[in-house]
């Protein structure tokens, strides 16, 4: 048996709307486009989505509204990918990272000792899809003591009176807070649509907006989708209407929209989300649970409680009493055998960029205790039962081979 680790999802569906959007002439932003930020504004119930081309481009341009400035910190946790830190970096600002608790997320007591006066902003990572603990976050955020420490440096963060809480849901669409969609709890939160995950539009990103009073959401909304194509006050679709196509450069904007094409595939997907994609990744994650919650050795990841449920877009094991060659091998034999797992992630610190800008992995004990044994098992819609236990029993195997 062959198991890929997270194709995409391609049904007949998705090549219908893509080949709609082909017929039609029109394939860069437009009204796909649209569709797709509305369909997203419904489904997370925040007042206001953008469609970007990235992860990456949307916590730029958010960044920038923000007003980051050279010196500005921005605090994030140890365990993420790199697009989090490279984000903060190329918006000028300087990523502060903290470790993380036993379930990934970022540890919130050490959040609130880490803030000075040069906080503008916390990046929370919703890591696998599981939620940060976010009334915290927000109470550490809101407290006497942030607001007094905090110094706005322009209109926009003065008007918040705090750091940002700009969530990094890039693994999370679809997860839960309190029986409501889990960006509800942050000011900001951006998802990531890359070909891996839960839903793809290819390559993209979708800003959700959730910024409070007396912020107008509309408003923030406009500067983005302005500044997200030159700072021009005309995009294609509406420079090629009839006598319509002068325009002007109101401002520095960035070239990070996405074009109809990519938002086709990701309309056709948020068609079945709800319904079909998502309870698909959360029966697998339980099967999961339920065959290796048995074994003395599985450490599982959270999927649910009473205050959050989790969207389930990677599966995070971790093996007990295991050293990191040890789990290196398990993931080689298990490719012997068919199967493609995959490590999330390795700590920031213990990449060359960030070890060499002085960060050391021997200040995030818990991220790396959590990373040394840790392996993503697949989870995806098109998965069979039958694929899972296959990954069960190898994984059993590969374990007994090891640790003999």
């Amino acid at each position: 048996m062959t198991i890929p680790f997270a194709p995409p999802f391609i049904s007949e569906d998705v090549i219908r709307e893509v080949t709609d959007t082909l017929k039609s002439g029109w394939i860069t932003s437009g009204p796909k486009v649209k569709l797709l930020e509305s369909m997203m504004t419904d489904y997370t119930q925040m007042p206001q989505c953008v469609c970007v081309n990235s992860w990456t481009s949307g916590a730029l341009l958010v960044l920038k509204w923000w007003g980051l400035q050279p010196g500005d910190e921005v605090i994030i946790p140890a365990y993420t990918y790199a697009a989090t830190a490279l984000a903060v970096m190329h918006a000028g600002g300087t990523p502060v990272m903290i470790d993380v608790k036993n379930d990934f997320t970022i540890d919130p007591d050490l959040l609130r000792k880490t803030i000075t006066a040069k906080t503008k902003a916390i990046i929370p990572v919703d890591f696998a899809g599981w939620p940060c603990d976010y009334e915290t976050i927000h109470e550490i955020a809101a407290a006497a003591p942030t607001r007094a420490l905090f110094t706005p440096s322009n209109e926009v963060q003065a008007t918040l009176g705090r750091p940002l809480i700009l969530a990094d849901a890039a693994h999370s669409l679809g997860a839960t807070y309190r029986q409501l969609p889990a960006g509800l709890q942050t000011d900001i939160a951006i998802y990531s649509l890359h070909a891996v995950k839960n839903i793809t539009t290819a390559e993209g990103g979708v800003i959700g907006l959730n910024l409070p009073a007396p912020f107008d959401n509309k408003a923030v909304f406009d500067w983005m989708k302005l500044n997200s194509l030159n700072g021009q006050t005309k995009d294609a679709l509406a420079k090629i209407q009839g006598g319509h196509w002068r325009y002007d450069i109101v401002s520095d904007g960035l070239k990070i929209n996405m074009p109809d094409v990519c938002a086709a595939i990701g309309i056709a997907q948020l068609k079945q989300y709800a319904d079909q994609l998502l309870p698909r990744r959360k029966a697998l994650a339980a099967r999961y649970a339920s065959e290796l919650g048995t074994i003395s050795w599985a450490i599982l990841p959270c999927l649910a409680h009473s205050l959050k449920e989790s969207s389930c877009h990677i599966f995070p094991l971790r093996i007990k009493g295991i050293t990191e060659p040890q789990r290196d091998q398990i993931i080689e034999l298990l490719s012997k055998n068919g199967i493609a797992a995959n490590v999330h992630f390795l700590p920031l610190p213990m990449l060359s960029l960030f070890r060499e800008n002085g960060y050391n992995i021997d200040d995030y004990p818990v991220s790396y205790k959590n990373y040394h044994c840790e392996i993503s098992l697949p989870v995806y819609p098109q998965m069979t039962d039958e694929m899972v236990d296959y990954i069960i029993a190898a994984l059993e195997n590969a374990y007994l081979t090891v640790t003999a």
